[in-house]
């Protein structure tokens, strides 16, 4: 039946049980302005109804942790007088619907979730997942998908430093785009999404209201694509639900919103992302306990004949609500005239209602004018924090233990290794390229390594000589076949990066990209992958202070493996130096550090690995996840990369983590970037090669005997493999390969996978 015809609550995206609910708050029928308002409101984008009772169990709590959970992005204190704020988010059914728009305006509002919290934006990374590149419409959406975000983020002035780029067919008609921005604060501009204050002014800054974007992520978001192939779905009749970016009114934005904290004159300040107008009023609102009467007319607008719900709901990009004081207001309008930013009061904070039962009740008004006609008045809580919680019926797959059974690792490796090898390699050099990545000149490690590093300094932040380090890491790989010990692995690859540049892991914002909520065997993915975050996060000493999650990621009835993101932000307490990538030297031995073989029953598991994909294995068992050696481990590659970025003299050469591709790919990598070859003698055998699990490094040192001693007296085991030398990667017998055609196949295999040569 087509939506023309359906029951107007249903036609917004609300269950005939919501409605009743809504009934229940109002205690009275609501008019369609109202539905409205609870449709984009108590969606899933928006709401998490789905997905709340289950994040609660997350780990939000830690001594450096400034803003947690719930604000525009978290905080932490990274010292010296500074605050660092990193929010995750994704952008997934607009980009594909419309990859460029749906990219870009992905960029744009993650920035303003950072800048929303008095910080500068310094940096983004983009974590990236298509299907398959012999399919031409795949091809497009990464060409649309790299364009939009290196056309938004160049043009703002944001620095992209990193991210992921995963291929697999579980994405061909619902790719992924995640965003995640970081920014800078001087801890005393901290701003939160608050409305306080009877009296004080709503001002909404920015861009002009259009009809683009009404439905869009707060909708697009909280169904899935139709069609068997997921293209029924996407034709022009969904084209106007995405939002159109324009990053130079976003810079101009930044620019006027920092000016108007350092001044003071923000009680406080939040952006307008999913849901629009309608979700900034009544989240400031709810949170300050207050009530707010908003004006429709007062709103700048860009076309005619706009209708309440369009403004209300309307998701054009580049805006920002601001709460002030009506003697401010001089001054707001000086500070935005001369940032060419537009200004306009479109709300006044109001006080508490009393209702006949003699409960407080802060309520969204919306008007026709301040003194006119009342056009919807339902509470502020009720849009912002009472949708509906839903504990969904969980299933664990019922074929999972046959998935299990077949496991990879049982069978007598077949093929060329060498082959194989080449198979796994490719560098998305074509990406990065696309991307400015050294604005503001802090990047010391940018896109292409274990972790990005920036150091942390910029206009109106206290001198430092620290740094930061931020890591995107995820592996659906793992997590469809155990999302719980593969999300909790996926946290300890994080902390791996970070540790390749000398950082110390402080906090977690998470991604989480599932399929239909509405299918059991979703929900259980969603809530053992959560157990395995949490007991990651417990394990490693990590809070996660932020996050978001895209559900009705499916096409045709077929949902997306479960793909986790994990965001990780880390502090390095001095950087004076550049940390020692992978850079070897002739004569370096070639040193694994950590355990050799897995935790668990399989010491060299292919399970999940990519080896094993290529040849359509996906079944077996992960390996098991062991705080206790991990934890030392990391420790100890950390300490040895940040003294190096302290200043100090070291041995250790290069550093590189073991992850995807395992240990064949990490020597092959460090060999293509040095044009140096390396003879490794000691091998297992092809399984270890190319098994994946965290906690391994491979570490170049020009005197092998003391970085031994140093990591046996930190308890932590190491292997001397082989030593750097000559033009062929010689490994253990099974792969000998020029290092000239490593890197040409490495450099090479995106862009001909992309038709670009």
């Amino acid at each position: 039946m087509s939506s023309v015809l359906q029951p107007l609550h249903r036609a917004l995206g609300l269950t005939d049980a919501e409605l009743d609910d809504i009934r229940q708050v109002l205690s009275r029928e609501p008019n369609p302005l109202e539905l409205a308002l609870y449709g984009v409101m108590w969606s899933e984008h928006c709401s998490y109804k789905s997905s709340r009772i289950h994040l609660r169990r997350l780990p939000s709590k830690g001594d450096h942790v400034l803003v947690g959970p719930g604000e525009g992005a978290g905080v932490i204190d990274a010292g010296d007088g500074i605050g660092v704020a990193i929010r995750i988010e994704s952008h997934n059914h607009p980009s594909a619907i419309e990859p460029y728009q749906g990219a870009a305006t992905g960029v744009g509002g993650i920035l303003r979730d950072v800048f929303s919290m008095g910080a500068r934006p310094l940096a983004v990374m983009d974590p990236l997942f298509f299907g398959a590149l012999d399919d031409a419409r795949n091809r497009w959406l990464v060409e649309g998908v790299v364009s939009g975000i290196s056309g938004y983020g160049n043009s703002v002035g944001v620095p992209t430093i990193g991210g992921e780029l995963t291929f697999d067919e579980c994405y061909s008609a619902n790719p992924l785009v995640n965003v995640l921005a970081v920014g800078a604060l001087p801890t005393d501009r901290l701003a939160l999404g608050v409305a306080s204050g009877v009296g004080n002014y709503a001002v909404l800054l920015g861009s002009s209201t259009g009809r683009d974007g009404i439905g869009g992520v707060s909708v697009l978001a909280s169904a899935g694509f139709a069609g068997d192939d997921g293209a029924a779905s996407l034709d022009d009749a969904k084209r106007p639900s995405v939002q159109v970016g324009d990053p130079y009114e976003e810079k101009r934005l930044i620019e006027a919103c920092l000016e108007l904290l350092d001044h003071g004159f923000v009680v406080g300040i939040q952006d307008l992302g999913g849901a629009g107008l309608v979700c900034a009023t009544s989240e400031t609102a709810a949170k300050g306990g207050v009530g707010m009467d908003v004006d429709v007319s007062a709103v700048h607008q860009r076309e005619l004949a706009m209708q309440p719900f369009e403004i209300m709901t309307s998701e054009s990009q580049e805006r920002m609500l601001a709460i002030i004081t009506p003697e401010n207001l001089k001054s707001v309008t000086d500070v935005c005239e001369k940032w060419e930013v537009r200004a306009s009061v479109v709300g006044h904070v109001v006080s508490p209602t009393t209702l006949p039962d003699g409960t407080s009740v802060g309520m969204l008004r919306i008007r026709n004018g301040f003194d006119g006609e009342v056009l919807a008045e339902v509470p502020a809580s009720s849009l912002a924090h009472d949708a509906p919680l839903y504990d969904r019926p969980r299933q664990r797959p019922s074929d999972l233990d046959a998935v299990r059974a077949d496991d990879p690792t049982n069978d007598e490796p077949v093929g060329d290794a060498a082959t194989d090898l080449l198979g796994l390699l490719l560098d998305p050099v074509w990406v990065y390229r696309q991307y400015d990545s050294q604005l503001f000149l802090n990047t010391v490690v940018g896109p292409g390594r274990d972790a990005a590093l920036l150091r942390l300094a910029g206009p109106g932040l206290p001198e430092s000589k620290r740094g930061i380090a931020i890591s995107t890491d995820s592996n659906p790989r793992w997590c469809a076949l155990d999302p719980k010990d593969g999300a909790a692995l996926t946290v300890a690859e994080s902390v791996a990066n970070l540790a390749c540049v000398g950082a110390t892991a402080k906090a977690v914002v998470n991604c989480l990209n599932f399929g239909n909520p509405e299918h059991p065997e979703v929900m259980w993915q969603l809530s053992e992958t959560v157990d395995g975050m949490v007991m990651g996060c417990n394990a490693l000493g990590l809070p996660v202070i932020g996050g978001n999650v895209s559900l009705y990621n499916e096409s045709g009835g077929r949902d997306i493996d479960p793909t986790p993101v994990i965001g990780l932000l880390g502090v390095i307490d001095s950087l004076v130096a550049p940390p020692p990538g992978w850079d070897w030297n002739d004569g370096d031995a070639v040193v694994l550090v950590g355990h050799r073989e897995a935790a668990g029953a399989t010491p060299f598991p292919l399970a999940g690995s990519r080896w094993a994909t290529r040849r359509g294995r996906r079944g077996g068992h992960l390996a098991g996840f062991d705080a206790t050696r991990l934890v030392s481990t990391f420790n100890f590659v950390t300490t040895e990369v940040a003294l190096i970025c302290g200043g100090a003299s070291s041995d250790v050469s290069a550093v590189h983590d073991v992850s995807g591709g395992g240990l064949a790919a990490a020597l092959a990598e460090m060999a293509a970037v040095t044009q140096r070859g390396v003879n490794v003698s000691q091998l297992e055998g092809h399984a270890e090669l190319f098994a994946e699990f965290p906690g391994r490094f491979v570490v170049a040192t020009s005197n092998a005997e003391a970085f031994v001693a140093r990591a046996l007296g930190a308890g932590v085991p190491v292997t001397i493999l082989g030593t750097v030398g000559g033009t062929t990667v010689h490994l253990g017998g099974l792969v000998s390969i020029n290092v000239a055609e490593i890197a040409s196949r490495r450099g090479a295999a995106l862009e001909e996978a992309l038709a670009l040569n």
